[in-house]
């Protein structure tokens, strides 16, 4: 009998695979979320509201937090039980998250990379009801969302005035290979490794962050380098 790992998970769902492994792998706590129910016309949230936000992708129970969990055996059974629940992951514990415009986002990388910063996993989310567009979530060591707003304003930009959030205690980000709804799957920009098991300080990652954003904000005919932003290459 092949005990290997995959020949384990061979035929079995891959939410259930996933979500295991962040807890196994990455002792990330894990909580399942709601679910999409297929039936005559669109897929439609387990919560029962059919104009749902994040329809399949948000906590199911009210004390979500304190269910949560990074133990293999409890995930495991959690998704044997219900294997189309989401995936959701808790930030403030483990992580915190940098929440940004896609296109920003793809550009702070690819200048976080020239500049050789450390990166930790990236996840790329589908745009939801009331969202422009898609996303990416930065993951970074916790203690960030009640930072930011200072960090922001150190670089010159007065708060609100930037589509930069972080996500910290109570809240959540949806993790691949979950589905939102009718928008799309929650992918990994940059999948977890044995590479960046470390997560980065976010101070390292807002100023490239806060530069894409602000240079996205801007109408192109008028973009310009921002000055206020220290340390540009």
């Amino acid at each position: 009998m092949d005990n290997t790992p995959g020949a384990r998970d061979q035929g079995l769902p891959p939410l259930l695979i996933e979500a295991v492994s962040y807890a196994e792998d990455r002792h990330w706590e894990v909580v399942p979320g709601t679910r999409l129910i297929d039936g005559d016309g669109p897929a439609r949230c387990s919560c029962g509201d059919r104009s749902c936000p994040l329809p399949g992708a948000h906590p199911a129970e009210d004390d979500w937090r304190r269910r949560a969990s990074a133990g293999p055996g409890v995930v495991r059974r959690w998704w044997t039980e219900q294997p189309s629940s989401s995936i959701l992951l808790p930030t403030g514990s483990a992580f915190d998250v940098l929440d940004v415009p896609e296109v920003a986002g793809c550009l702070a990388l690819a200048r976080m990379e020239r500049m050789g910063l450390q990166l930790g996993p990236v996840v790329a989310v589908p745009a939801a009801a009331g969202l422009p567009g898609r996303r990416l979530h930065f993951l970074v060591l916790p203690g960030v969302a009640a930072k930011l707003p200072e960090m922001l304003r150190k670089l010159g930009w007065a708060p609100g005035r930037l589509d930069l959030v972080a996500r910290g205690e109570g809240d959540f980000v949806v993790a691949p290979p979950s589905r939102i709804g009718p928008f799309g799957f929650a992918q990994w920009a940059r999948p977890p490794s044995a590479i960046n098991r470390w997560l980065p300080d976010a101070e390292e990652l807002v100023n490239p962050l806060a530069y894409a954003c602000g240079r996205e904000a801007q109408p192109a005919a008028v973009r310009q380098p921002q000055p206020a932003v220290a340390g540009r290459r």
